[in-house]
């Protein structure tokens, strides 16, 4: 290959810049490429084939147009890049000469038979309902919409819910995908958190996935699932879990601790405040144990992990788009605490992108 003269720092960085653009142009294609492979079936239907599949084996089960075999090794190729597939030679074999596709680790998490399978989540994240928000994001900036979801749909997206039951479902499923990765790490190494508790009311929590987790695993702990009516409608309980309907910012049912998973993040300093006053109301001092437990994003780069801090950062701009909420560093969780009332907390760092925090009357 011929070499260029050298070139003056100034082209160089003009050149470099461009690359850098584009890089982040095309990131649409990362995650647009992989809920495609998902929506394919392909993570399912190498992990079926129970081996690493050749292209052409690939393209034989995969229901697609045989024609377009080049273009799937070229979308297997982008996947590959980012770690979601590997490509793999067998020894002594002649059949692969081209080298045979595998899941990498993290496809497993988008396996429709994975207890803790991402897939549903991937899916709802990616749905055009609401990534179509980002197309009226400049029209947001100029007008006084709470959010470009309403912008793009004329309504809250708690309001779409409400009244599209297809998107409801397909959004409780996600949140109950991400619940279920995170309390599998939480009751392994946190039970802390809930032993000598009597009651415990699952706030928000949505057709009850985290509930029915610590229930399972506190069979003497009495837990409620509370979130708006048409969530929990036709919902079913247990000896130890039931279900009531109501609104947060008005009432919470009673109990020891109160558990938030993931909900403060939807809403602005002056909704969680209301929130979290409610939360005060309805549990005892802290000395007859009462606290309120929250799962949500402690933003910090302390750890010094550049994807985490970079996935914390696009999930909070990302909650611009849909919601009035936001992810918090640690000064604004400790504002909150104090502006509701509280006189203490703890956050107890757990690996991945979430904290603990235990907040106490």
């Amino acid at each position: 290959m011929a070499q260029l003269p050298c070139m003056g720092d100034e082209d160089i960085e003009l050149l470099n810049s461009q690359t850098h653009i584009w890089n982040n142009i095309f990131s649409y294609i990362k995650s647009s490429s992989l809920k495609c492979a998902v929506e394919l079936g392909i993570p399912d239907i190498i992990h079926k084939h129970g081996r690493p599949m050749t292209l052409l084996e690939l393209v034989d089960a995969i229901p697609i147009n045989k024609a377009k075999a080049g273009h799937l090794a070229r979308l297997m190729r982008t996947l590959i890049h980012y770690g979601f597939f590997l490509h793999t030679k067998i020894q002594g074999s002649e059949e692969g000469k081209d080298g045979y596709y595998a899941l990498a680790p993290p496809s497993t998490l988008l396996l429709k038979d994975n207890p803790f399978s991402l897939r549903p989540y991937l899916l709802c994240m990616l749905d055009p309902i609401l990534t179509q928000s980002w197309n009226h994001a400049r029209e947001w900036f100029q007008n006084d919409d709470p959010t470009p979801f309403d912008t793009a749909h004329g309504m809250t997206l708690w309001d779409y819910a409400a009244h599209q039951p297809e998107f409801n479902h397909m959004f409780n499923e996600a949140m109950a995908s991400d619940a279920r990765v995170v309390m599998n790490v939480v009751i392994k190494y946190c039970k802390g958190v809930f032993e000598g508790l009597n009651s415990l009311v699952d706030v928000a929590g949505g057709t009850g996935t985290v509930a029915r987790t610590i229930a399972d695993a506190f069979p003497d702990l009495m837990c409620t699932v509370f979130d708006l009516p048409h969530v929990i409608r036709g919902l079913e309980g247990t000896k130890n879990l039931d279900y009531v309907g109501g609104d947060m910012f008005v009432s919470i049912p009673r109990a020891t601790a109160l558990f938030l998973k993931w909900i403060l993040h939807d809403w602005n300093d002056e909704e969680c405040v209301k929130i979290l006053k409610k939360c005060k109301e309805s549990i005892p001092i802290k000395e007859n144990g009462g606290k309120v437990i929250i799962i949500d994003m402690v933003i910090d780069n302390v750890r010094k992990d550049k994807k985490l801090f970079e996935t914390q950062i696009c999930f909070d701009t990302m909650m611009l788009s849909a919601l009035t909420g936001r992810e918090r560093a640690m000064k604004d969780w400790e504002k909150l605490f104090s502006d509701a009332g509280f006189s203490d907390y703890k956050i107890i760092s757990i690996p991945g992108l979430w904290s603990i925090i235990e907040v106490y009357p």
